[in-house]
């Protein structure tokens, strides 16, 4: 469905017209896979890109799958399996990703808090949806810093979690429903699993367009 994730990205950047040049618009990457995604929305909408650091919550016998996910305020989602593991396995992955989160601030975002979001209108992004965990743990940390309004953008979702979604956000802008998904992974000819070298020289080039278009401006 698409050739890559900046393919996906000028795509729904299309789709997100109304908000060009609003002053109350930021959008929010989950990193990593979502950013060369809203870099390409952030670019043409002429809006602020930064980033919300959430992590997947991965199953104690199997790492690939996910029983919730945390996001860098501390707010939650769990899946209702979680409950099946024991108190003390789920206590040491939370305590490992929050200190993966950590890690990513200082690394990614240069140690620099979460964006003021307060009155915002703020498009959240990834490069697709499967189990969603990540996301509904940014929509929960976006609404807790009293956004005006969430709006949800991804290149693709599975059906079920969309509808989950849609109940969640203000507002949901999704290109491509497919009948059999499995792995966001499937709907794209060029994938591969970003590094944080990539991401940081991603973010960086954002800054750049940024102080160019306010010199232009």
């Amino acid at each position: 469905m698409f050739y890559d994730r900046t393919e996906a990205g000028k795509k729904l950047a299309l789709k997100l017209n109304k908000y060009q040049k609003n002053k109350k618009v930021i959008v929010l990457a989950i990193p990593r896979g979502g950013v060369p995604v809203a870099f390409e929305v952030a670019k043409k909408l002429k809006v602020p890109l930064d980033l919300i650091i959430v992590r997947k919550l991965p199953m104690p016998d199997n790492p690939e799958a996910g029983i919730g996910a945390v996001s860098e305020t501390g707010e939650i989602f769990w899946h209702p399996q979680a409950k099946l593991y024991p108190k003390e396995a789920i206590k040491k992955i939370l305590s490992e990703q929050k200190e993966e989160i950590k890690r990513r601030i200082k690394v990614l975002r240069k140690g620099k808090g979460l964006a003021a979001l307060k009155d915002k209108i703020v498009i959240l992004i990834d490069d697709g949806l499967a189990m969603g965990s990540t996301m509904r743990a940014a929509i929960k940390t976006v609404k807790k810093e009293q956004a005006e309004k969430v709006v949800v953008a991804i290149p693709v979702a599975g059906k079920e979690i969309l509808k989950i979604i849609k109940d969640m956000a203000d507002e949901v802008v999704c290109l491509e429903v497919p009948l059999f998904f499995q792995a966001v992974a499937q709907v794209y000819e060029n994938w591969h699993d970003l590094s944080d070298q990539e991401v940081t020289e991603i973010m960086g080039k954002r800054q750049c367009l940024l102080s160019k278009e306010n010199f232009l401006s």
